[in-house]
Parts: C-alpha cells; sequence; structure tokens
C-alpha cells in the first residue's frame, strides 16, 4: 500500500497511524518534496473515480488566488495539480489499482480491511 503524504497536516499523520495500529505495510510519497507528473495525476484520477476538479483543495490559497472562478478545462486543472502539488487533496491511500481520499477514519477502515 502507498499512501500520498503530507507530514504537516494532522488527516495525513492520523492515516498513518491508522495504517500502523492494523499492522498494514506502506510506503510513504511525500508528494510536496516528489511531485506526481502529469501522467501519474492521470492515472491517480482514474484509480480514485474522480474529476480533477475533486481532486483539489479548494480553499488552498493558491487556488482562490490563481484559478477560482476560472473556466477551466480538466487538463489545466491537472496541470495546476503537476504545478503545485499543495492543491491535492490528501492523505490518499493507493492499494493495486485502487485508491480513496483518506481523510474520514471509516474510509480508510474499509479500505485496508478488503
Amino acid at each position: 500500500m502507498k499512501i500520498l503524504h503530507n507530514p504537516r497536516c494532522g488527516k495525513s499523520r492520523n492515516c498513518l497511524a491508522t495504517l500502523d495500529e492494523n499492522s498494514i505495510d506502506y510506503q510513504i510519497i511525500k508528494y510536496l518534496e516528489t511531485p506526481l507528473s502529469k501522467e501519474e495525476i492521470i492515472n491517480l484520477l482514474k484509480m480514485l473515480s474522480l474529476s480533477p476538479l475533486d481532486l483539489v483543495r479548494q480553499k488552498e490559497e493558491i487556488w482562490v488566488q490563481k484559478f477560482k472562478n476560472k473556466a477551466l478545462t480538466d487538463e489545466k486543472i491537472i496541470d495546476a495539480l503537476v504545478e503545485f502539488p499543495i492543491l491535492i487533496e490528501r492523505p490518499i491511500l493507493i492499494d493495486g489499482n485502487k485508491a480513496i481520499i483518506a481523510r474520514e477514519q471509516e474510509k480508510i477502515t474499509a479500505f485496508i480491511k478488503k
């Protein structure tokens, strides 16, 4: 299992704690230090079954200042996620070809029990 992790994010730290409590082996991907490529984001969106906008942290200052209320294509949104990885919702758990945005404890538990 992999986790897209931001150590400064409480939800992300809580997700790691849940994985540890359940003895789940995982690989941490610090996506702010090692940003995802455009292809990786497109693949992640497929695994999550989300549109690009659904992956955006829309209250993030960069989004509000640069992108909010603009008519953006999916490709432009993906380009923004590549350029500003802080905009990507977190944490994200990836297991094979499945992934979830792991912000809620119930989602995490259900995902790791499969």
